[in-house]
């Protein structure tokens, strides 16, 4: 019987391996990636968020992240709270961290071997639970990752393969993986399992080492061929588009388009205002709170950016930085920081119009 699993994993090269590994298996995934530090509580309260939706037999499963114990708690007396009222709920954790022993101690459902990498362990338990079959090109890729995630450098060929594509995921930085997540993670994904169907050709690190680049290319093309950076362009903009209704903001009247983490304003920022007239601005805002805001001759920019945050540039590109901004992991709060902001700077005198509906 298939079930619902939702499973969160690191975001390096075990831990969308892991992921990999899963998407194998008959089940139906719901992903969700984290880092260590404030963003794992963030994606622990999405999941049992997502989860209350519906009443419904599911397992949260956690590979390569160890919880600390106030993670686990929080997490074990949500999911006994749900199960109270109605919910199925099981919780199985992965992982290979040492610094998890203390909380491996505490729960039946946290399973801890230091020996193998989370792949390795996510394989083996589900070839035992989740009906996954042996063989095949994951095998050897499992291989790869456990070689390369524990440095065992004496595993020479599994090892060099491993390097590249420990490269392959921190280089694939075109997608915005807060705006973005299920999508950066197909990116990921769709190249990891074209790296594993390559282990066992000649030379294989070196063949991967130089297809990386078309690989890419590969995944964002339509139809035309074109320089990486138009494609992915191209690319994202339409993806932008298809989120237009739940990343609108206003500002005395003027509609705009709110982007997090985007980067590459200038070409992609250019490019959205461009394809999307029907905008008057597109912003996109840094981890760190920069902002960077790019218009078509509809709304002086540069003047929107002074009564925000004193910041300023040029009529139809500018920028500032926002003081006391919140580095965030979820998109909803990142636009809940930002039109609290504009609401507070509309109320005050400034120099841009307000927009003159037709």
């Amino acid at each position: 019987m298939t079930k619902t699993i939702y499973h969160l994993s690191h975001i390096d090269l075990d831990g969308y391996s892991c992921q990999l590994v899963m998407a194998q298996t008959p089940h139906t995934m719901i992903s969700f990636n984290a880092n260590y530090g404030a963003e794992v509580m963030d994606r622990l309260e999405q999941i049992i968020e997502t989860i209350k939706k519906t009443k419904q037999t599911a397992t949260i499963l956690i590979s390569d992240l160890n919880l600390y114990p106030e993670e686990a708690k929080w997490l074990n007396n949500e999911v006994n709270r749900l199960n109270e009222n109605g919910w199925s709920l099981t919780i199985t954790l992965l992982d290979h961290h040492g610094s998890g022993k203390d909380t491996a101690a505490q729960y039946p459902w946290y399973f801890l071997d230091t020996q193998r990498c989370a792949t390795k362990i996510v394989y083996e338990y589900a070839l035992e639970h989740y009906g996954l079959q042996a063989g095949g090109w994951l095998e050897p890729f499992v291989k790869v990752v456990n070689a390369v995630d524990l440095w065992h450098q004496d595993e020479e060929e599994d090892f060099e393969y491993g390097k590249v594509c420990m490269r392959l995921i921190s280089d694939a930085k075109e997608l915005s993986r807060v705006m973005f997540g299920d999508e950066d993670r197909t990116y990921k994904l769709a190249m990891l399992e074209q790296a594993a169907q390559m282990r066992d050709l000649p030379n294989a690190n070196i063949l991967l080492d130089e297809a990386l680049h078309t690989m890419k290319k590969d995944f964002f093309k339509d139809d035309a061929d074109n320089t990486l950076d138009n494609l992915s362009t191209k690319y994202i903009v339409a993806l932008l588009g298809t989120k237009r209704s739940e990343m609108t903001i206003y500002y005395k009247g003027w509609r705009g388009f709110l982007s997090y983490g985007l980067g590459n304003t200038s070409i992609i920022g250019n490019g959205f205002v461009t394809a999307f007239p029907d905008f008057d601005f597109i912003i996109d805002v840094g981890t760190r709170g920069t902002l960077s805001i790019r218009g078509h001759n509809q709304v002086d920019v540069a003047l929107m950016a002074g009564e925000w945050v004193g910041g300023g540039g040029h009529p139809n590109a500018a920028g500032g930085r926002i003081n006391g901004f919140k580095e965030q992991f979820r998109y909803d709060k990142v636009k809940r920081q930002i039109e609290d902001l504009l609401a507070n700077k509309e109320a005050m005198p400034g120099k841009l119009s307000h927009k003159i509906e037709e």
